[in-house]
């Protein structure tokens, strides 16, 4: 692309508006013109599916506040009302259980990309933070949403979740405290929950436009790692990026109402179905699917106070990646011992979450000390000594040069950069 026009208001009423307020120049900059790397792939979809998954979430979940009621001896009967007696009850009720998940499914997506293209790196670290800052915060309020339901798991992942506070010496215990609005999970601890989780999905709101905000600042990444230098290695966003955006949001969202129409109850635990009863404790205590990889971390270490060390370390240490890497190139495609450490590492957390299913014991528990080794030693050690050791592959001069250099045939030699055509 030549180049990208200013706005220009036709209408004379837009043309007073833009004079006061100019939200539509604002829109037109950011999301028409906006100059984006003309070699992304559908791997930058995401951004685009999380943000209109947290828009479901944000408005099912007030549809489903109208009708839900916080109290232990009603919370359980009130979700059952809702699938049964509100009219399309039963779909609101799925489209924000499943969308948790499939919201989930979109930010690992992400990260991986984001960890896979090197992403995080300068000039990018403030963009990285806010991207961990609102993975705490989904975390947060879908641990505080699974509670809401008041089943058998929700409870109990209540009680062993809100626990390990205790494991903090003098403040601990006064955290436990104030979290249960008493001694014990109760009604005050339903109501702080419920509050929280209709409150953070507007903080997460809030943080995301901070995120799009400091990505427009810095530019976007691209699977090269290569800064634009010319107009040609760029194209405006609207049609090239949102045409691709809309597609891959349809095929997610195929897969998605699959899941809600067909399958609706498959990524749920059939414990959260009868109702909580503290006297009764199900036999195996697990968290929603996206926790588990986490959850093992927990479990692999047998001190209650490191464990949950480990367990906030695994999510604080990747706002350190900017740092923790220290080689110059971005791109897993240019860094071949960088690609295969990380592609085990994504390898172990996957086999982490395996075992957070798993009941711990045995063979189990070894498993995850032995995984979860490595995804510290990956962090805190093979990341940064890669960056000094590692024989890396010649960068190309410009995105317009690897793009040519791509759709030529083997053995054949791409064109100067200036004989490229935008």
């Amino acid at each position: 692309m030549s180049e990208h026009s200013a706005y220009r208001p036709q209408s004379a009423f837009m043309q007073w508006l833009e004079r006061r307020l100019p939200i539509a120049g604002l829109v037109h900059s950011s999301f028409i013109v906006y100059p984006t790397p003309r070699n992304l792939n559908y791997w930058w979809t995401f951004g685009g599916i999380l943000s209109f998954m947290l828009g479901v979430q944000i408005i099912t979940g007030i549809v489903l506040a109208m009708h839900y009621t916080p109290h232990v001896d009603y919370a359980f009967n009130s979700v059952e009302s809702i699938m049964r007696d509100v009219n399309y009850g039963w779909l609101l009720r799925y489209l924000h259980a499943n969308g948790a998940s499939f919201f989930f499914i979109a930010v690992y997506a992400h990260i991986i990309r984001g960890m896979y293209y090197g992403s995080y790196k300068e000039p990018r670290e403030v963009l990285w933070i806010l991207g961990v800052i609102l993975f705490l915060l989904m975390i947060v309020t879908g641990f505080m949403g699974y509670v809401l339901p008041w089943g058998q798991m929700s409870f109990w992942a209540a009680t062993v979740i809100t626990n390990l506070f205790s494991a903090f010496p003098v403040v601990g215990d006064p955290v436990v405290t104030w979290l249960w609005g008493g001694y014990a999970v109760g009604n005050p601890t339903l109501n702080r929950f419920y509050s929280l989780h209709y409150l953070l999905p507007f903080i997460i709101a809030g943080v995301v436009v901070l995120h799009i905000w400091a990505l427009h600042m810095v530019g976007q990444n691209n699977p090269t790692g290569v800064e634009p230098k010319t107009p040609k290695d760029t194209v405006a966003f609207t049609p090239y990026a949102t045409v691709k955006d809309a597609f891959f949001i349809a095929v997610f969202c195929l897969f998605y109402a699959w899941f809600v129409f067909y399958i609706p109850n498959y990524l749920g635990h059939s414990d959260n179905y009868i109702m909580a009863n503290p006297g009764q404790t199900p036999t195996h205590i697990v968290p929603e699917w996206y926790y588990l990889p986490f959850y093992a971390i927990l479990r692999a270490i047998p001190s209650k106070l490191l464990g949950v060390c480990a367990l906030l370390a695994s999510i604080l240490l990747l706002a350190f990646l900017p740092w923790l890497d220290t080689s110059r190139v971005r791109s897993a495609n240019y860094r071949p011992l960088f690609r295969q450490f990380l592609i085990v590492w994504f390898l172990v957390v996957i086999g982490l979450g395996y075992l957070g299913s798993q009941p711990p014991e045995g063979g189990y528990v070894i498993a995850a000390r032995v995984l979860t080794a490595y995804y510290f030693i990956f962090l805190l050690i093979i990341l940064p000594l890669l960056g000094l050791f590692e024989k890396t592959k010649p960068l190309p001069n410009s995105i317009s040069e690897a793009v040519l250099r791509e759709g030529l045939p083997a053995g054949a030699s791409a064109p100067p950069p200036g004989g490229a055509r935008g």
